[in-house]
């Protein structure tokens, strides 16, 4: 007799806009099994108590700020003392890694020269970062604004324009500056829609998001799947984070992952 595998518990996904999705990551989850609990706290969606019964949380990136006095940032900002406080599998994207420095007392501010990293830049992993996993040199960005490192966090990875790019703190806590959800829909739909900056200082133009986006993605992908195994495993005690990366399934050859075309623009 044949027993079915227990199943997984839920990773809830945060979003911040009517039509907002967690891209390629959302994807990733589900193909290892994990079901997403999708809401957003902006049109009404309450926020769990506890993560008792979910896998850990995500909270993705919006064109509001961390600095908003709107009533739903406030909330999420105080929100993420749960999943911090109980230890669970927990990072932010972009305006996500922002409501976590801020939960966490740090400032989110814009650049003192008004510059922005709308585009693919380069990143560096910092030792710390290169012991946990391998990192991607250049990563794609749509930000205004940065954050301070928080007290008691670990630098993980550093940008030139905006220094902090990735940062842990305690046992299972992340923040991305950076988007690696992207999938080239998302990429076409933003592109489209915030047109406007990209005659911002610093932005990168329109056609070189695309063509960067060949070169660099496979990289992305590749850390993806190497951080969510890591980042899953912190969730399950009675595993190894390690070992569940040294046992995971190899991704398949960068080259083959950056040479192929993507489908033409709409």
């Amino acid at each position: 007799m044949k027993f079915c595998e227990k199943s997984k518990r839920p990773v809830l996904v945060v979003l911040h806009q009517e039509h907002s999705s967690p891209g390629r990551i959302g994807r990733m989850l589900m193909e290892r099994g994990y079901p997403l609990d999708m809401r957003r706290p902006r049109f009404g969606d309450p926020l769990p108590e506890t993560l008792a019964h979910h896998h850990g949380a995500i909270i993705f990136g919006g064109p509001m700020s961390a600095n908003d006095s709107d009533d739903y940032v406030r909330k999420e900002i105080e929100w993420a003392k749960v999943p911090l406080k109980e230890e669970k599998p927990f990072f932010g994207i972009c305006l996500g890694a922002q409501i976590i420095a801020r939960q966490l007392g740090a400032r989110v501010e814009f650049h003192p020269e008004g510059k922005v990293e709308v585009g693919y830049y380069p990143m560096r992993a910092t030792e710390a970062g290169r012991k946990l996993c391998s990192w991607p040199d250049y990563v794609y960005e749509w930000h205004r604004e940065g954050f301070d490192l928080p007290a008691g966090a670990t630098l993980l990875a550093e940008g030139d324009c905006f220094p902090n790019q990735a940062f842990r703190y305690g046992k299972a806590a992340f923040g991305f500056q950076f988007h690696s959800e992207l999938t080239h829909h998302m990429m076409c739909r933003w592109t489209i829609r915030g047109a406007a900056r990209f005659e911002m200082p610093n932005a990168k133009p329109r056609h070189e998001h695309f063509d960067d986006r060949l070169v660099h993605d496979g990289k992305t992908r590749a850390w993806l799947n190497e951080f969510l195994d890591l980042w899953l495993a912190l969730g399950e005690p009675e595993k190894d984070a390690r070992a569940v990366l040294q046992n995971a399934k190899p991704v398949r050859d960068l080259r083959s992952a950056t040479e192929t075309k993507a489908p033409p623009l709409p």
